[in-house]
């Protein structure tokens, strides 16, 4: 049945309705759009022009008895207003959701209050609109719509004509929330504009447009003096940021104050979250003189942040030394915000993983590249991510399951969030080469010209000579760090490096850096314990950068080791005052080295600029005064090359300090940031503007004067109001009528002249405009600024080199270290009293560590087969022979009296017991896959070291393969080999080359307790460790003695020894009797017969 409404209008317009608009506005009904609609029907009342606690006159006019008062537009009241048509009924249901499916549950109980007319009954509401089939609709059913829609506003009644609609009404929220059916016809509406209002506010409109563009981003979107978070990002933020979310319009939100940006966001990045900081881009008093003062603030995503990406003032505004670091509840940067590209290509006729890979630290300025093969087992791809330690990986969505298996193992390998890598997929057709060489083909060639002449001659060129596998990461990472404003860093492709080179750095794969724990320890994952803790004595942030990287790739070089060795013997005898002078120099400077990179890429604030150039200035000063004594008083080369070229490229600094006014560069008052503005015609013009306005704003004060007949007065200024006129509430009746008064206490009233109140406005606009036009000319400051990163850059190198310099020399100081010889011809390992580093580090000096030999050579005797007991040290011997090393060649003292080491290509590492369920492996195969790979990989000039190899599985078995693989090493591979084994078997091996294997245990003392033949008297021997490493096998391991130590229970303590010496006492008589049989087998006559059964009996 057809119903004919007409429609009712309120009697009175001004009047407001009574009833608030709530969340119920979500079940208002919608027809569907092939219905005619003959006349709009709902309207909700526009209440941006209702005056807040104010009544508005009837007529509309003023009265005189009330002066005018200025009217300041705020923004909430426009971001709140909404309007809804039936035209725009179908559209109230956007193609997303407009509330998250977790908001819509936790409001499942929720109700809107209201009078008991107004009350719905407990069903709720679930509504299904359908065309009707038969042309009528069901009386019932349209009385209960009309009742909604007259209880849904007291004033508002709206009838229109419309087509025979079915409604099923259930009333039942929980329904709603979790299943919001509206049929629409199949044209699919898109969100109105935004002068046709819908159920979304102006605010939330702008807020889903941005987030379209970035679906995948945490956005925080400026409102005054917070940051909002809206929909499923309010509840994230909730969650992470322990802040309280709550139920706005149709989006959950939550907040922040602008000026705990930087903390919040940087939580939010340190739990694996991209975030996006969208700003206004407009200020108040211009858009109230623009022609749309009306609309809505207009706002832009300023810039967006991830693990490997925190780069701006946004996130970094503290940057004086220990600034960010007492800062509270500040998540500090890791050491290297690396970000890794990776890409794979398989051939299936050579059957060869190839691998390229791009990595880049934008916040440093780091560019590495590389291109390797890689075996089954992906040893080579894990050996490069736990060197480099990235905290973002960026891969191809086809990504083989291998590998990203692999990496997904290594970022979930930390317990902690903030500690996890961030794995970034992107589209796998950005990885193929011939998009991927568009990309950086685009790149290179929008690039200004001159811009790449001053970074690097012919950096596409030299991209073409890139292997194809690191092109397509080179693409990508392009494409990444643009949305980021980042890629700048790339352009200079002259100054990318080789992440791995074998003719320059020894090879240190991933088993090795974890087993000798160069980077970190195995127990707990932090810097204490491991090698580079040791070594690490650095004073600044890019010294320790550049040391973490000394001791990861030792070099192979002698000419460069015996450089360095040189420089530290150098500050350890010298006498001279310049090296005390250059290493107080170094204390307590801020990290240059990422404020440089932060001006490059033109976001950091006026104060890192100022601390940056003020701190470059500075130390180019003092190194030039220093000039005369570096040149007489030094000898080492590597010194004197570092520090006679710092000053000179350290210059360009002085040119843009002079320009800067320090107080305001300091408050961050980019208005009064430049000295002389005569490089600066556009700020300077506005400031001239700026002048004239309150020239003329204080020549307006004798036409106040004589008006009010006050000869003295003046303006004042109240709560940042300016130019006020204060006049005593005694002569209020003197004051004209156009007037307009501003504030008021009980003694005076302040008031603004129609000129002032035109020029007060005209004024804020220049200032605002200012502001803007300073920015500007700050952003082209930065760039020229730019133009000189490179030569900067080079000079914080020279000084991080120095400190790393006086970190070595400071070790070998404390520690006693010698200065290692180091030849390049000749294979060999020679330590005389050698200590572990680490070890004699941590017990400090109220234990003593017992030093030992170790004698390789590769014409000699290259191997040495270590027994003895458990616990007994051999784990701790082999690992210092690899430390001393490493250490010998990265430059450093060794902690030895004397050593001679031969240059070592690589050193391979196989020791512990693990399994790698992930992979499915066990624990054998997990050893037998790791000496595979170092059997495919030694050579000659190798460091082989081998800790129970064939441990796994059973004796015969395991004895079997460790026999044959460390044959293999002896005369094969040729190279020098530590192999530690509880074996007795592979000790024949020195029978068999005795040129080349020796024999070696550590000594122990035994106390045997007395013999007896009662179980329950037996007690396991007592081994007194001597740690001393001497020539010759152990005939046992003395493994009850360890759980005599591990606190076993006594009585399976005296069983197992019971059944050892049984079972020792079984295998002795099997001995005997094989050679009881062989010596009978060798029997030719009846003397050696008699003798025989003599000894035989």
């Amino acid at each position: 049945m057809h119903t004919s409404v007409k429609r009712v209008l309120a009697s009175k317009s001004s009047k407001k309705s009574s009833t608030q608009t709530t969340i119920s506005r979500f079940f208002t009904s919608a027809s569907d759009q092939s219905q005619p609609i003959d006349q709009p029907g709902i309207n909700f009342q526009d209440r941006r022009h209702e005056g807040r606690g104010k009544k508005k006159l009837r007529d509309g006019g003023m009265s005189s008895e009330k002066r005018p008062k200025l009217s300041h537009n705020v923004e909430e009241e426009r971001d709140e207003e909404c309007m809804v048509t039936p035209s725009t009924l179908d559209k109230m249901v956007s193609p997303r959701a407009s509330v998250s499916h977790a908001t819509l549950t936790r409001l499942k109980d929720f109700s809107c209050p209201g009078n008991s007319e107004s009350r719905v009954s407990d069903q709720g509401i679930k509504m299904e609109v359908e065309p009707s089939d038969s042309g009528k609709a069901k009386t019932s059913t349209m009385h209960q719509h009309d009742t909604i829609m007259e209880n849904s506003s007291s004033e508002l009644v709206e009838e229109f004509k419309e087509e025979p609609i079915k409604i099923k009404q259930e009333l039942s929220f929980t329904q709603f929330a979790k299943n919001t059916v509206i049929r629409k016809s199949s044209e699919e509406p898109g969100i109105p504009n935004r002068r046709t209002k819908t159920i979304y506010t102006p605010l939330e409109e702008q807020y889903m447009e941005i987030k379209k563009q970035h679906v995948d981003t945490v956005l925080c979107v400026e409102c005054g003096y917070k940051y909002r978070f809206f929909g499923e990002d309010a509840e994230i933020a909730a969650k992470e940021l322990n802040i309280t979310c709550h139920l706005d319009h149709n989006f959950m939100t939550a907040s922040i104050p602008t000026h705990r940006l930087f903390v919040h966001v940087r939580r939010l990045v340190s739990q694996g979250y991209k975030v996006g900081v969208v700003k206004q881009t407009e200020t108040s008093a211009i858009k109230a003189s623009s022609t749309n003062k009306s609309s809505l603030f207009t706002r832009q995503l300023h810039a967006l942040y991830t693990k490997s990406t925190l780069v701006g003032e946004d996130v970094n505004p503290l940057l004086k030394l220990g600034d960010l670091e007492q800062a509270e509840d500040v998540v500090q940067d890791s050491g290297n915000n690396y970000l890794m590209c990776v890409s794979e290509s398989f051939d299936k006729q050579s059957k060869e993983l190839t691998v390229g890979m791009v990595v880049v630290q934008p916040s440093i300025g780091d560019v590495m590249v590389d291109c390797f093969k890689d075996n089954v087992a992906h040893s080579e791809l894990e050996s490069r991510v736990l060197k480099i330690q990235p905290v973002e990986i960026l891969v191809p969505s086809d990504l083989s399951e291998t590998t990203e298996r692999l990496l997904r193992n290594i970022a979930l390998s930390s317990v902690q969030a903030d500690d996890r890598i961030r794995i970034e997929k992107r589209e796998s057709a950005m990885f193929e080469y011939p998009t991927a060489m568009g990309i950086i083909k685009d790149f290179y060639r929008d690039t200004p010209h001159q811009a790449v002449e001053n970074q690097g001659k012919g950096s596409y060129s030299l991209c073409m000579g890139l292997e194809s596998p690191i092109v397509c990461c080179l693409g990508p990472v392009i494409q990444y760090l643009a949305e980021f404003k980042l890629d700048k860093i790339l352009l200079c492709s002259s100054s990318f490096k080789r992440l791995s080179s074998d003719a320059d750095h020894m090879l240190l794969n991933a088993a090795t850096m974890k087993n000798l724990e160069i980077l970190c320890n195995q127990t707990t994952g932090s810097v204490k314990g491991s090698l580079l803790w040791v070594l690490d004595h650095t004073q600044t942030p890019f010294g320790k950068r550049l040391l973490r990287k000394w001791v990861s790739q030792p070099l192979k070089s002698v000419i460069d080791i015996q450089a360095r060795q040189e420089a530290v013997a150098e500050i350890l005898s010298s006498e001279s005052s310049v090296l005390p002078s250059l290493q107080s120099l170094l204390t307590r400077l801020p990290d240059l080295e990422r404020g440089l990179c932060s001006i490059y890429h033109k976001k950091c604030s006026t104060q890192e600029f100022y601390l940056i150039t003020s701190t470059l200035s500075r130390l180019s000063t003092e190194l030039q005064a220093l000039m005369p004594a570096i040149q007489t008083q030094l000898s080492s080369a590597l010194l004197k090359n570092l520090l006679l070229d710092t000053p000179q490229l350290l210059s360009p600094a002085h040119n843009f300090l002079k320009v800067l006014d320090e107080k305001a560069a300091k408050t961050g008052n980019k208005t009064e940031m430049f000295v002389d503005l005569t490089d600066f015609p556009v700020i300077q013009k506005r400031k001239e503007e700026i002048q004239s306005v309150l020239s003329d704003i204080m020549e307006h004060r004798r036409e106040v004067r004589l008006v009010l007949k006050i000869p003295s007065l003046d303006y004042t200024t109240v709560s940042g109001q300016q130019f006020l006129i204060e006049v005593k509430n005694s002569m209020s009746s003197i004051v004209p009528s156009d007037w307009v008064k501003i504030n008021s206490t009980k003694v005076v009233g302040r008031y603004h002249t129609p000129f002032i109140v035109e020029k007060h406005r005209r004024l804020q606009q220049l200032r605002e405009q200012l502001v803007i036009d300073c920015n500007h000319e700050w952003i082209s400051f930065l760039q020229l600024f730019g133009d000189h990163y490179y030569i900067l850059r080079k000079a914080v190198c020279h000084l991080a080199t120095m400190d790393c310099l006086f970190s070595l020399a400071q070790v070998a100081k404390e520690n006693n270290y010698c200065r290692p010889e180091l030849l390049e011809d000749k294979s060999q390992i020679l330590i005389t009293a050698g200590k572990h580093p680490v070890i004699t580090s941590l017990m400090g000096d109220q234990d003593q560590y017992v030093p030992n030999d170790t004698h390789l050579q590769g014409d000699g005797k290259r191997a040495m087969i270590i027994t003895g007991p458990n616990m007994g040290g051999k784990s701790s011997y082999i690992r210092q022979v690899a430390l001393v090393t490493i250490m010998a060649q990265l430059g450093s003292f060794v902690p030895a009296r004397e050593a001679s080491v031969g240059i070592v290509d690589g050193i391979y590492v196989r020791m512990g017991a693990s399994d790698n369920i992930s992979r499915g492996r066990s624990t054998f195969m997990e050893e037998l896959v790791e000496a595979s790979d170092i059997l495919a990989r030694a050579t000659s000039r190798s460091l082989v070291i081998l800790d129970e190899l064939g441990r796994g599985t059973s004796t015969h078995d395991g004895i079997a393969i460790a026999y044959a693989t460390l044959e293999s090493f002896i005369r094969d591979v040729k190279c020098l080999t530590l192999f530690v084994t509880h074996y007795p078997p592979l000790c024949e091996l020195e029978h068999l080359y005795p040129q080349h294997v020796g024999n070696y245990h550590m000594a122990f003392l035994l106390n045997e307790p007395e013999s007896t033949s009662d179980e329950e008297e037996m007690h396991p021997e007592f081994i007194t460790f001597l740690y001393q490493l001497i020539e010759g096998a152990a005939a046992r391991s003395y493994g009850l003695n360890v759980a005599r130590l591990a606190e076993i229970p006594e009585s399976i303590l005296r069983t197992a020894t019971f059944k050892s010496k049984e079972l020792e006492a079984l295998v002795n008589s099997r001995r005997n009797m094989v050679r009881v049989l062989s010596d009978a087998w060798s029997i030719t006559n009846k003397e050696t017969l008699l003798n025989w059964r003599k000894c035989s009996s």
